[in-house]
């Protein structure tokens, strides 16, 4: 996923992997009903980097939160990565094929809202994307181009009407052998709400929680600006510009874009944001931004936005996301849909 520039102006940090071993960074700031102190603290989980900004008055309670906040990611990295052979999910594309297979109500209600975003998208957000990811070398690498028939062989395998869900039972069943699903489209989004929960279960009224610098949601604002949290969204053209800065105050934003993760093959750029229905990476978008009340929404239809076109996301966005458009084009390439 894309990563998104944090404005200085906040005062955030950008490059969230310097936190990994570092202890909580303190610092204190004046507000209106006495001095605020800052923590961060952010952890590894799902092959990404989760992070946390939280301001308030008692350092203990701050601690606190934060720690249950990343153990909150630890523990969805038991549930969802496709990283980890014993996770729930890797034990879904292990076992699902062989016959209904009965899971935990948390798994069943987000494969429930992915299917959702795959039918209201068209297709073109699919969680069964897995077999594509591999054969185009995106799932823990960079990409390379495979053969026609390797592609075809892999669209066989796709497809979330191959999923089926028991509402009853609480399983879920694959009707194919080999087909896998592939938690990246919605993952990041999904922990950052679930940490978002937990710090407010805990009394934090401002933060700002982070999926891999791609998946954002601001909690409240912080003391330096009343309007929100100021993020950059980047020039996908020139990443140390800026093409748009928001202000996120109980909201999210989730990036996509094409240019963080590609390769060149035949004089073309393949990135590894697919197109599920084709089997080929989609053209035309080169980044697209989300803003959302959930940051599991804002991660989703990024990508069918991406897939589908300015066009088409523009059509079916609903009326509280707003979106951030960049295309491959030379006349008005960025712009905010209406």
């Amino acid at each position: 996923m894309a990563a998104l520039k944090i404005n200085p102006k906040t005062k955030q940090i950008v490059v969230f992997l310097f936190l990994l071993a570092a202890p909580a960074d303190w610092t204190r700031s004046a507000a209106a009903d006495g001095p605020l102190l800052r923590l961060e603290k952010s952890a590894e989980a799902m092959g990404s980097t989760y992070s946390v900004e939280l301001y308030g008055q008692d350092r203990v309670s701050l601690e606190a939160a934060a720690d249950a906040a990343m153990e909150e990611a630890r523990r969805l990295d038991d549930l969802l990565s496709n990283y980890k052979a014993d996770s729930e999910w890797s034990q879904v594309n292990r076992h699902a094929a062989e016959k209904p297979m009965r899971i935990s109500p948390e798994l069943f209600q987000l494969l429930s809202a992915c299917l959702r975003y795959s039918r209201e998208s068209e297709g073109a957000f699919d969680i069964s994307v897995g077999p594509l990811m591999k054969v185009w070398g995106f799932y823990k690498g960079t990409g390379h181009l495979p053969h026609r028939a390797e592609v075809a062989a892999a669209l066989t395998k796709t497809g979330y009407g191959h999923v089926h869900l028991d509402p009853q039972a609480q399983t879920v069943w694959f009707d194919k052998p080999g087909v896998e699903l592939d938690p990246g489209g919605i993952g990041k989004g999904y922990a950052v709400d679930r940490m978002v929960d937990v710090l407010r279960k805990k009394g934090i009224q401002i933060a700002l929680v982070a999926g891999s610098g791609s998946s954002i949601y601001g909690m409240g604002a912080p003391p330096s600006e009343p309007k929100g949290w100021a993020i950059d969204i980047k020039n996908p053209w020139e990443q140390s510009k800026t093409a748009a800065e928001v202000f996120l105050k109980n909201q999210s934003m989730s990036t996509s874009g094409s240019y963080e993760k590609f390769f060149r093959a035949e004089g073309k750029i393949y990135a590894h944001i697919m197109d599920p229905r084709t089997g080929y990476p989609a053209q035309g978008s080169v980044a697209v931004s989300v803003i959302s009340p959930l940051t599991i929404d804002s991660e989703a239809w990024a990508k069918p936005y991406f897939v589908n076109g300015r066009q088409w996301a523009a059509k079916h966005k609903p009326k509280d996301f707003r979106v951030f458009f960049c295309e491959d084009r030379t006349d008005q390439p960025c712009a905010w849909l209406q």
